[in-house]
């Protein structure tokens, strides 16, 4: 439930707060900001944009997690425990590592989401069934 109510705050990131280029994104896209903007005068437009609907996208996904943390998994449906390794594997473990690939700025941190979705999982085994 917690890594439902932590992708609301990251799509919320997105939406509201995410300037449309950060730094490490001139850096590894080898862009400058000036002959970017010249060539591209709308893109922080399109950028915020794309921002606003990549952080629906994830709000809606984190509603929905948590959701399925509070009210199914209790219930220990069948095949709950590899939908949520794929589900981690996917989402937190992808970003955490494009993050890396990326040199990012905010790399070591986005480590922590991996964590602490493994603990959810690695704790939801260890649970009895019911």
């Amino acid at each position: 439930m917690i890594c439902g109510i932590w992708l609301v705050g990251l799509g919320s990131y997105f939406i509201f707060i995410r300037p449309p280029l950060l730094p490490e994104d001139l850096r590894y896209s080898g862009a400058n900001a000036l002959v970017l903007q010249a060539a591209a005068p709308r893109i922080a437009e399109w950028l915020d944009l794309v921002f606003t609907v990549m952080g629906g996208f994830m709000a809606a996904v984190g509603v929905l997690v948590g959701y399925i943390g509070w009210a199914v998994l209790p219930r220990r449906p069948k095949g709950a425990a590899p939908a949520l390794l794929l589900a981690g594997l996917l989402s937190v473990g992808l970003m955490s590592a494009v993050n890396f690939a990326l040199n990012s700025d905010f790399r070591w941190l986005l480590v922590l989401p991996p964590i602490a979705w493994a603990a959810g999982v690695f704790l939801y085994l260890r649970q009895p069934n019911r």
